[in-house]
């Protein structure tokens, strides 16, 4: 393997997306592409206009400028997951998931320092997996989903349709990604920017929650499940969730067994909730994470890692070596050395 340092949680949404949309449009009539003189927004049936996408989501050059300055060398990047379409009718999610995967493959093509993560129409499990394999085919890195497979606050990923996509990425040892999504439900959440400093990791909680008790990852052994936000309360919550499998005698699956499956990035900002992360699922499930370039990203993402209290070998697999182990980083990766 090579000595390179990888951020596995990273965002990127190709300008190709915006300069091919209207050449496509038509394969995907639910999808409206919202251009005005402060930027350009994607909106999706029944919802309102999504957020302005980010001018640095679509910008390398800044991106490879922070990447250089703390010390990254190559990033796997996946979509924003306001920009996923899980709301849109099965054929018209199938239509967008690929134009989407097409147009950051083309985009990333000669960039080495970033693997892409592929999307899927997640509303449909039969259609997620075939595209699943087509991105993996082509050389994606793996697949980025998100907590809600039918958008909007719906769904759940253990929901029996959706067991075509586990098998298929379990056939194909593949890397999925899970990020939380914006709709938390919760109206306490709406004051303090609550939704995205807590409501983000409840979100990826339950949603996991659901993935434990249901024994998904006892099942469809052979995928790797990578979560963001260092788990969000899982790690600690772990104990109560056996404590319930306990009370119900043998209802639901043992949740520890699935817990010890899964990988983790390092996205919880203080070394001592990494250390603790790393505790309870061992050093070799953590990888680096930053969450950029949204504004809650770990601005440092190495810091709590160089600064914890792990061993040298520890530090070298949660930089990059477990991650080329996880995710099929591409071969002409660039490297500093």
């Amino acid at each position: 393997m090579k000595p390179i340092v990888i951020d596995i949680h990273a965002h990127f949404t190709p300008k190709l997306l915006v300069e091919r949309f209207d050449a496509y449009a038509t394969k995907f009539p639910g999808v409206k592409l919202l251009r005005n003189d402060k930027g350009v927004a994607l909106q999706f049936p029944g919802a309102e206009p999504a957020r302005l996408i980010m001018s640095r989501l679509a910008d390398l050059e800044d991106r490879r400028a922070w990447m250089d300055r703390n010390g990254i060398d190559h990033q796997l990047v996946g979509g924003w997951l306001e920009s996923f379409g899980y709301d849109l009718p099965a054929q018209e999610g199938l239509a967008w998931s690929r134009f989407m995967n097409d147009c950051m493959w083309d985009q990333l093509r000669s960039e080495p320092r970033f693997t892409p993560l592929a999307t899927v129409p997640l509303q449909d499990g039969r259609l997620a997996a075939d595209v699943l394999g087509e991105a993996v085919d082509k050389g994606f890195g793996g697949v980025m989903i998100g907590t809600l497979p039918k958008g909007a606050g719906c769904g759940n990923l253990d929901d029996p349709s959706l067991d075509p996509f586990w098998e298929t990425a379990a056939e194909l040892g593949a890397a999925v990604y899970l990020h939380p999504m914006s709709f938390c439900g919760e109206p306490r959440l709406n004051d303090y920017g609550l939704v995205n400093a807590l409501g983000r990791l409840v979100d990826t909680s339950i949603a996991v929650s659901r993935l434990l008790c249901s024994g998904h990852l006892l099942k469809f052994t052979g995928m790797k499940l990578i979560l963001s936000h260092g788990g969000g309360t899982l790690p600690y919550a772990l104990g109560r969730l056996e404590r319930s499998h306990q009370v119900q005698q043998g209802k639901v699956a043992d949740p520890r067994k699935g817990f010890a499956t899964m990988y983790f990035d390092s996205c919880v900002f203080d070394t001592d909730a990494l250390e603790y992360l790393a505790r309870k699922a061992g050093p070799g499930r953590v990888m680096l994470g930053s969450d950029a370039p949204f504004p809650m990203s770990d601005p440092e993402p190495r810091t709590v890692i160089d600064k914890a209290n792990f061993t040298g070998a520890q530090k070298n697999d949660m930089l990059g070596a477990t991650a080329q182990k996880v995710f099929r980083v591409r071969a002409d990766c660039w490297c500093r050395s």
